[in-house]
């Protein structure tokens, strides 16, 4: 948390929401057969546990899971607009450099429908996200790419695809 106020790139409700995550302390990634178990329980407690502050703030807005591996990573995600829910997939691969290298979270059905976003559907996360990651590893996990990823480009892109026709509500 010391790095974010140091950066500045937070508001005091984002900072007092990613205290409540667990921070992770295994440095291992989807190659490391021996460690990569403690790493991959350290990330769902740390899941389970932002997901449980969200619905305590009535703030429930994604669902994820993954295979068995912990190596493919799948669920819905979802903002209010407007009184209207906008639903969508995600999904993302564990890098195979990971935890050195955040995840690269998709949106599938939005591919293409905005310049903040790669082939694939992948969500620009380069300028802001990158470089905070880096600066944590290993303690940050997926769930600080959702809080810290997903999260805010969801509350920025949506609402303007929105107001642009892009997106429409799925009826």
């Amino acid at each position: 948390i010391l790095l974010l106020n140091r950066v500045g790139m937070v508001d005091s409700a984002t900072k007092s929401q990613l205290a409540k995550i667990p921070l992770l302390s295994v440095k291992a990634g989807p190659r490391d057969a021996d460690t990569w178990p403690a790493r991959l329980k350290e990330e769902y407690q740390a899941l389970i546990q932002y997901v449980k502050n969200n619905k305590d703030a009535d703030n429930d807005w994604f669902r994820l899971e993954s295979n068995r591996e912990g190596t493919k990573w799948f669920g819905r995600c979802w903002v209010f607009e407007n009184n209207v829910k906008y639903e969508f997939e995600i999904e993302f691969d564990t890098p195979v450099t990971y935890p050195s290298t955040a995840p690269e979270i998709a949106i599938p059905e939005l591919d293409g429908k905005t310049a903040k976003m790669y082939r694939g559907g992948r969500i620009c996360l380069t300028d802001h996200f990158k470089p905070l990651w880096a600066r944590n590893v290993p303690k940050f996990g997926i769930a600080h790419a959702m809080a810290l990823g997903l999260a805010p480009w969801l509350a920025v892109e949506i609402p303007d695809l929105i107001s642009k026709g892009i997106v429409v509500a799925k009826n």
